[in-house]
């Protein structure tokens, strides 16, 4: 059993779109898709397999999700509506910039010089992973929460063979561990990571999932779980109080939307990056991106710098709603006047910096016979997290808060109770009156941009919904390269070095997770993300 990153860069499965009539779960990891596809089986509508599968990637890929993260949805359900979900915690009430910028600086430093931690007690930011979950199948669902956390107590309880995508990401806790109860916890005689094909158990996440189970998130939010989450924040340093975890409440926000070619897109608005989705789109539209040939590298620049400008325009002005607005940046009105300043050459596009570009989540999306289609995204920011696990609730913590800046001018500036600029973007799609699709792309800054090429492979170029995941893929990178995978056709490569990009070739890896269902007059389709170890299963 060993790691071969050789066969993990370089997949070659052949895969084809997935059909059924009846359920369809599309996610990174087996065991996961078929935790969903189970619970529709046993007469859970497409919202309680979505809670389903969220809590057993929360097993079997620990390290790309948790409960000591946030979890979103994006959905439609059978009678038409269209709405979302967004339990997403923010800063302490104690975590001041001035005290947080005292706690970090190091010795000698200038505390006003201090940045952010990407690790540590000051950047778990409240999690509100379990009370989604609990709201997702009460509000939406037909099952109770108990039901649906039962495969996940399995794995974690009885074991499971680690797959090989996860088993490499794993290496990482090796490193980021250092207090013995997160090593025993995550690593195998506390020393290292599992290895592929060797069975994991995680009992001490298992019987946290099985409290939660039997009293509700009221276990993690006013109970010793919470206690323990807050006594290893506070004894690393941190300012988290049970007051923050309290106090913790789910959102419905109103989805942001847009048209492109006659399909309507949906995206989470702030503190959500959704609006840079919408905004790549409507530029592109404007550009007439639609024109060019599926492999005419005119396509690929003018994709890239529709992408380049709404990034610039939304890491300018995208933060917590309730502590500043935003222009329209998802508008056609805003789009044409962006799409002005795209030229046939690489433009200069300046981002404010954050850590968020690389960052690691999983994606699952299902779709039922009654019409509701839901892509749900799962997060504790960075791999593991914080480094931080409480106690011995086996839960990791988000590292979300780093996301935030200490400058005083920057729009992400930490402030207490404030959530911080958000990455995870669910996302659903009305090709029809009856033709409806869930979808995302999880990772970083990859996110939006994956919601593009994705759209306008189906849209543009006719693709399948597994061909659409296929193609090869870019990435335009926060210093204003593009990334491509070596599979992208050297004609296209060359042509956006021609016309002033940077080019690099990254590992396929880097180019997201993409998921993708589709309920068209009553027949369910199914794509998954040939870069991960994720299978698209129906019914």
């Amino acid at each position: 059993m060993t790691r071969n990153v050789e066969e993990i860069d370089g997949f070659g499965s052949r895969r084809s779109t997935a059909y059924a009539e009846r359920g369809m779960v599309a996610t990174s990891q087996p065991l996961a898709a078929q935790a969903g596809l189970n619970t529709l089986r046993d007469g859970g509508n497409a919202f309680d397999a979505a809670v389903a599968t969220a809590a057993a990637l929360n097993v079997v890929e620990p390290t790309s999700t948790g409960l000591g993260g946030d979890v979103f949805a994006l959905y439609r359900t059978a009678d038409g509506e269209v709405g979302a979900m967004r339990a997403c915690g923010g800063a302490p009430e104690g975590a001041t910039r001035e005290k947080v910028r005292e706690a970090v600086a190091d010795e000698g430093e200038d505390p006003s010089e201090a940045e952010m931690p990407m690790l540590g007690p000051h950047t778990v930011t409240v999690p509100g992973t379990a009370r989604g979950w609990e709201a997702t199948v009460e509000e939406l669902g037909t099952m109770s929460l108990a039901e649906v956390l039962g495969p996940a107590i399995h794995y974690a309880t009885e074991g499971y063979p680690a797959s090989p995508v996860i088993a490499d990401a794993w290496s990482y806790a090796e490193d980021l561990f250092e207090n013995e109860n997160a090593r025993e916890a995550y690593l195998v005689d506390g020393e290292r990571a599992p290895e592929e094909g060797e069975v994991v158990r995680l009992p001490k996440l298992g019987a946290s999932m099985q409290t939660i189970a039997e009293e509700g998130a009221d276990a993690l939010y006013d109970g010793e779980i919470g206690e323990a989450i807050v006594d290893e924040v506070q004894s690393a340093g941190g300012f988290m109080e049970l007051d923050d975890l309290r106090s913790f409440e789910v959102e419905w926000p109103d989805p942001v939307s847009t048209t492109y070619r006659g399909t309507e897109v949906w995206e989470l608005p702030p503190n959500n990056q959704g609006l840079i989705a919408l905004e790549a789109l409507n530029v592109a539209e404007e550009l007439g991106v639609h024109e060019y040939a599926a492999d005419d590298p005119e396509r690929y620049h003018y994709l890239a710098e529709a992408m380049a400008v709404a990034f610039e325009d939304g890491h300018h002005y995208i933060t917590d709603p309730e502590f500043e607005d935003h222009p329209p940046l998802g508008s056609k009105d805003w789009a044409r006047r962006r799409a002005a300043d795209v030229g046939p050459e690489a433009g200069d596009h300046t981002w404010l910096e954050s850590p968020a570009e690389d960052a690691d989540t999983v994606l699952l999306c299902v779709a039922d016979d009654e019409g509701n289609v839901v892509s749900y995204i799962n997060s504790r920011f960075a791999g593991f997290g914080s480094g931080l696990v409480a106690g011995d609730t086996g839960i990791a913590l988000q590292n979300r808060g780093a996301s935030f800046s200490l400058d005083d001018d920057h729009p992400n500036r930490l402030e207490p109770g404030k959530r911080p600029f958000h990455t995870l973007v669910p996302a659903v799609a009305r090709f029809d009156e009856d033709d409806w699709a869930a979808f995302g792309v999880m990772g970083g800054y990859m996110q939006p941009q994956g919601h593009l090429q994705v759209l306008t492979n189906v849209l543009d170029c006719g693709m399948g919904a597994q061909a659409a995941l296929d193609a090869p893929r870019w990435r335009y990178r926060e210093d204003g390269s593009v990334a491509v995978e070596a599979r992208m056709p050297a004609a296209v490569q060359h042509g956006l070095l021609r016309r002033g990009h940077e080019v690099s070739v990254s590992r396929p890896l880097l180019f997201g997770g993409a998921q993708f269902v589709r309920s068209r007059a009553g027949v369910l389709e199914g794509a998954t993300e040939p870069r991960k170890d994720g299978v698209a299963v129906g019914f």
